[in-house]
């Protein structure tokens, strides 16, 4: 498989609407497209994956390590694979360059494409660009110009590659029929957009129009192949973890919650059954589950329509307080709590949720469990990523302790609950460089199910 990265100087720069006109055209020539995200973004991977019609991959240093990402970037299908950056180029943990865009294009050995969006630059753009380059050798090809007009563009193309050794690759026209809309914590989901392949042909028939696309695919490096096999030595030792009969998971999955990585639920999948609810729709949950996972989303969008499902509220309570298993992060974790000052949802964490008028909390951290309990030992540590702009008033006892370092500060917070057999917290967790965690999760399911049996003999 032939692949690229896409980046760009800084978030906004036009990566998306530039990687789903491209995937398009690609489609549109005949190839098999593998769409992939840099970073701990779900938004992106779930465009990706409705126009190329598989499964988008996270690929991100931090949380899943290198070995994790391999193996998950060689899980990949298709002729090309078109990897979307995050943030800027080299924008990761803070500090320097680790766990960027950048980093990953070491790390996979792939070049990069630059999208730009000028504003009342010329030469200056030109050092910019250099510095790009030059700040740690990027592998950069080329660049594509967004949101300009055409008179400005054949300026800056002239420039670029007088004094650069980027080829200019073409442009993107300002066109408003083409913007991806956005809310408070990014773009609208893939879901909510209903002229979505409307606004996906359109920019691939304007970058068809502007973009020399037989240079990018001629730009494109072949990937390497992973041992897939040795990749995933880390992962074989969950098969012993497997209980007498395969595990039936149900989990949360429509407009409210869809923020799942793939490589997580295919974990679940090797040691049961995976079974979608829609918390929207469906009355009760699958029957005879052993385990309940519950994903990030948007819930306070629907607040109003998930507090309506009465019926649904009370089965999950019902189940949650008779012991029932049951994992939720971010999202989730406000669905289980009583809801907001507004509108009643399942009520099983004393307190409600509010929303904030900026991010609460954003970024890599540090999970840690500080107080012992009958899942988890203290002291163990678990990469994690926070993003939200809700907070939680309670009085639950928190398990958890977050901590990230600031540059030449430590921040320090806490979040987390354990109740009965529930875990909750804000941070979003892949399993691949935390398998004591998820190995924790299939133990609690095992001594729960053990329980049972022991009550109907």
């Amino acid at each position: 498989m032939k692949s690229i990265i896409i980046s760009s100087n800084c978030s906004g720069g036009g990566k998306t609407t530039f990687t789903l006109a491209l995937m398009k055209a690609l489609i549109n020539r005949g190839y098999s497209v593998q769409g992939y995200k840099s970073g701990p973004d779900y938004i992106d991977t779930a465009f990706h994956t409705h126009l190329c019609k598989k499964a988008s991959r996270n690929l991100d240093l931090f949380l899943m390590g290198e070995e994790g990402v391999k193996t998950s970037f060689s899980k990949g299908q298709g002729d090309i694979g078109i990897i979307e950056g995050a943030m800027g180029l080299y924008d990761g943990l803070g500090y320097d360059s680790k766990c960027s865009t950048y980093d990953l294009s070491k790390v996979l050995n792939l070049p990069i494409i630059l999208v730009i969006t000028p504003k009342a630059q010329s030469n200056t753009l030109c050092a910019e660009l250099l510095g790009l380059i030059n700040y740690e050798n990027a592998n950069i090809k080329g660049v594509v110009l967004n949101n300009i007009s055409e008179g400005y563009y054949k300026l800056l193309k002239k420039l670029i590659e007088k004094n650069t050794p980027l080829k200019v690759f073409g442009y993107l026209p300002k066109n408003e029929r083409i913007i991806l809309g956005s809310r408070h914590l990014g773009l609208i989901q893939s879901s909510e957009i209903e002229n979505l392949d409307k606004k996906i042909n359109l920019s691939s028939k304007i970058l068809g129009e502007n973009v020399d696309v037989e240079g990018i695919i001629n730009s494109l490096d072949e990937s390497e192949e992973y041992n897939r096999r040795n990749a995933n030595k880390q992962f074989e030792y969950i098969k012993s973890l497997i209980v007498s009969k395969p595990i039936r998971i149900a989990y949360a999955y429509d407009k409210a919650f869809s923020f799942y990585y793939k490589d997580n639920l295919e974990l679940f999948e090797r040691v049961g059954e995976l079974i979608p609810f829609s918390p929207l729709e469906d009355k009760k949950l699958p029957e005879d589950i052993d385990f309940l996972y519950i994903g990030g989303g948007y819930p306070e969008v629907f607040e109003k329509e998930l507090s309506n499902n009465h019926e649904l509220l009370k089965d999950i309570k019902d189940k949650l307080e008779n012991g029932l298993p049951t994992y939720a992060e971010c999202g989730g974790l406000m669905y289980l709590t009583e809801g907001s000052e507004k509108n009643s949802l399942v009520g099983f964490f004393d307190g409600i949720y509010k929303i904030s008028n900026s991010l609460v909390n954003f970024g890599y951290a540090e999970l840690q469990v500080e107080n012992e309990n009958h899942i988890f030992h203290k002291g163990l540590k678990i990469h994690c990523h926070e993003f939200h702009k809700s907070y939680i008033e309670t009085k639950e006892p928190t398990v958890f302790c977050l901590s990230k370092n600031h540059y030449e500060e430590e921040k320090q917070w806490k979040c987390g609950y354990v109740k009965n057999n529930v875990i909750a917290a804000y941070a979003h967790i892949h399993f691949y460089s935390n398998m004591e965690f998820f190995n924790n999760l299939l133990r609690l399911v095992h001594k729960t199910s053990q329980v049972k049996q022991s009550k109907l003999v």
